[in-house]
Parts: structure tokens; sequence; C-alpha cells
């Protein structure tokens, strides 16, 4: 096979800037900027799947870039006029086409690989769970990536003007805001009346996900069928594009587009669950005596069997019998809606609750305490606001001091204004008799392991319910 053919359009041709531009821009966005794929559990280079997830994610800007690109390359022989003289030469068309795309869509790709390698290096150091279930959610990046770039080609020549390339980028750029932020999500209220939003079908047409809010969850096997189907007929119309200088024939390449789009929505679910699954390998519980994290946490076991044996010892030693026996990982996602699995017996927690981020030591003894006296169903996100929100934050600083003896609080808890009443609170708690405190905390743990009582009111005496 000659290759100096594909060699010299690499050189001359866009493609090298191209990736460049791509690599440059995911480099930074990943590495300079302060956001969610840099933090917790779900950072980008932590696990696989949060690895896989926010690549993916960053085609949110880079898609839109790449589709420009795409037609600026396109443009080319329009612009040097000559598309007689190559369509004079002997040279069959689809050799020409081929060797356009693919030096273009082969440079893209490799930046592509080039940064989800080097999240992959720090990965395999920061985890010892591996698996290949992340390996579907980066190759439809590509192809998402490929599609995008070989319909800005097929548009370029098309519509040889130079207003094609942006104006084609800001119609990338509003396509994928559009289904990420307005048509690609429902709107919904919880049972107490505060408005959330979740992502519907229309939201896995765009080549960026979701925002990784836990490592348990990956997207569904549908879903990376009715994606790869999706670009695939995107890419076909792009090819067409390019091999076509006819009216009909400009028409007619609409047809796999159109024909990817119909079979993709007839593939991809409709439903929240059935499109981020949990993953049941990585959420399989681990146990090291009383202490249990899913595998994908495993290299942290270490760490908590210590602190979280003194937390159990503290609770059983204040709350005798009824105390928690057992500390374990929550491995219901949040991202799915999966109830919490709140029980007496156990403290069950999240390695991202706020209490528990930073945490070590004694500090997270004092955490292990709280999470069991009070599990997070109880103390809503402080941005949420609300009285209910201060009660319960002072009941599970108070409860917590009964049982650690400490009155600092954990980081967090308890706001500049909020520490008298919680001193108040704690000085008329303290001079109850031993049997009533006792009694008052259990009453206070039945209400909020059953999230539907009030903490504070059981501290203080009055009805829980």
């Amino acid at each position: 096979m000659n290759t100096a053919p594909f060699r010299t359009e690499l050189r001359r041709s866009i493609a090298p800037w191209a990736a460049l531009a791509l690599l440059a821009g995911g480099i930074a966005y990943l590495y300079l900027l302060d956001g969610p794929w840099a933090k917790r559990t779900t950072a980008w280079t932590a696990q696989w799947t949060a690895l896989a997830l926010w690549t993916r994610s960053l085609l949110v800007i880079l898609w839109p870039v790449v589709v420009g690109l795409g037609a600026l390359q396109g443009l080319r022989d329009h612009r040097s006029k000559a598309s007689e003289l190559l369509a004079s030469t002997s040279r069959p068309l689809l050799h020409r086409t081929a060797v356009l795309a693919g030096a273009l869509v082969l440079a893209l790709v490799t930046a592509f690989a080039l940064i989800v390698l080097s999240g992959a290096v720090q990965v395999a150091g920061n985890t010892s769970y591996l698996h290949l279930r992340w390996v579907p959610i980066v190759l439809v990046g590509v192809l998402a990536l490929a599609a995008g770039a070989l319909l800005g080609l097929g548009t370029g020549r098309a519509l040889p003007s130079p207003f094609t390339p942006p104006a084609l980028a800001m119609a990338a750029f509003a396509f994928t805001v559009l289904l990420g932020d307005l048509l690609g999500q429902r709107q919904l209220v919880t049972e107490q009346g505060i408005p959330y939003t979740e992502p519907n079908q229309l939201s896995l047409l765009s080549p960026a996900v979701a925002e990784v809010r836990d490592v348990l969850t990956t997207l569904a096997p549908a879903v990376h069928l009715g994606q790869g189907v999706w670009w695939l007929g995107m890419a076909a119309t792009g090819l067409a594009l390019l091999m076509t200088s006819t009216p009909r024939g400009r028409l007619l390449a609409g047809v796999p587009l159109l024909a990817g789009l119909v079979i993709a929505l007839a593939v991809l679910p409709t439903d929240l669950r059935r499109m981020y699954v949990a993953d049941g390998a990585a959420a399989e519980l681990v146990c090291e005596g009383p202490v249990c994290v899913s595998r994908v946490q495993r290299q942290k076991l270490a760490d908590l069997t210590g602190p979280a044996g003194t937390a159990l010892s503290l609770l059983e030693r204040k709350l005798g019998p009824g105390a928690p026996r057992t500390v374990r990982e929550n491995t219901g996602s949040p991202t799915i809606g999966s109830p919490e699995a709140w029980s007496s017996d156990a403290v069950v927690f999240r390695f991202d609750d706020a209490l528990f981020t930073g945490a070590h030591g004694e500090r997270l003894t004092q955490a292990f305490v709280a999470q069991g006296l009070m599990p997070g169903c109880s103390v809503l996100p402080a941005s949420w606001g609300g009285s209910v929100v201060v009660d319960e934050a002072i009941a599970q600083y108070v409860a917590t001091r009964w049982v650690t003896g400490r009155p600092e609080p954990l980081p967090g808890v308890l706001s500049t204004g909020q520490t008298g009443r919680a001193e108040t609170v704690w000085r008329v708690f303290a001079a109850l008799p031993p049997a009533e405190q006792r009694a008052r905390v259990r009453t206070m743990r039945e209400a909020t392991h059953s999230c539907q009582g009030e903490p504070l009111a059981a501290l203080e005496g009055g009805t829980a319910r």
C-alpha cells in the first residue's frame, strides 16, 4: 500500500493542528481548571469508570471545535480552486476521500487517546480494581469525534463559504448545550417539594455525558449501542457529503443521519435507571472484621478499620443494646436515585459525604459516630437552607459530643451562627440524668433512621414525630 499520499495529507492539512488543539484543550481543562473532575472518589484519575466518563464530558466543549475544524478543512479544495483539477485526475474519488478524512480522524483520535492515556497512567497507580467496562464509554467518545470531524468535512465541502466553519461550530455547541441543559433534562420535584432535574433520552444523543456523581454507576449496554448507531449514521452522512457534488446527492446524504437517529431513539432507554446502571462487580462488598467497603474502594479498607472499630466501641458503650455493630459503605447509587439503605444495626456511609471528606484518625472516628447517630437522609444539603437543617445539625453535634466527649464539632456541621444555640442545647442535655440522656438519643436515632422525625425535638424532650 502506498502511504505517501496519507503522509503528505498529515503534513499539509489541518490535521496536526486540530489534534494539537484537541490535546491542549483537553489537558488544560482537566489539569488546570479546578472542578468536580479533580476531587474526591469521582476524580478522573481515581477510578477507571470515572476516567472514561470525565473524558467523555470533555466533548461538550471539544466536539464543537472538532466539527468547526473539520468544516475548515473541507473548504481547502474550494479555497485553492483545485476542485475541478482533482476531479479530472485518475485517482479514484473514494481514495481521495479516504486519505483526506482518514488523516484528520487519525490525528483527532490519537489526541483523544493521549488524553485518556495520561489519566490511565495515574488511575493505574491509584486503584487496585481493574476492569474493562470503561472501554466502551471511551470508544463511543472516539466514534463521536470521528463523526463530528466527518460531518464538518462534508458540510464544508458542500457549503464552501468562509462563514461555514464558525457557523457550524456554533451550531454544534448549541446542540450539545441544549441536549445537556434544556432538551435533555426532565424537571422533577422531591416529596419534600425540592425541585431537581435528571437526564432524559435526548441527553444521550449528546457526545458528552452527565457529571460523574459516583463510581458505582456506569452506562448501560443499550446506551453504547444506541449512541454507536447514532454516530455511525452521522459519520456516513459526512462521508456522503464529501463524495457527492450534486444537489440530489447532498439531499440523499442526510438519509443515514436520519436513519441513525430513528434507530438510536428506538434503542436508547427512556428511564434513568436503564440509562445508568449499577456496576454490581464494583459495588460488591469486601470486609475486614466489622468494616465493609465496595471492591472499587478496597485499598482504603486498612485505613478505616481502626477508627471504625473505635467508633463502634464508643457507640456500644453509650447506647448499649441496639448500638450499630458494623460499618459499611453505602453502595446505593445517587446517580440513579437508589434508595438509601439505612439500618440501625450498621453505620452506613459514603466516602464523598461531607463528614468523611479528608477525615482520618480521631476525626474519622468522630465522623463514624456522627453518621451512626444520624444518617445522611436527615441532614439536607446546606444549600437548601431552612430551619430543619439547622436543627438537625445541632442535634447531630450534641449527640456526637455525648458519645465521644469531644466539644469540637466536625468541620462543616455547624456554622458560626449556630454554635451559641448548640452550646445552650448541650448544657441542658448534659444536665439530665444518664438514663434520660440515653433514652433521648435512642429516640432521636429511631426518628433519624426512619428519615421522618425531628431529632432535635427528641433531644429536648419533645415528640420526635
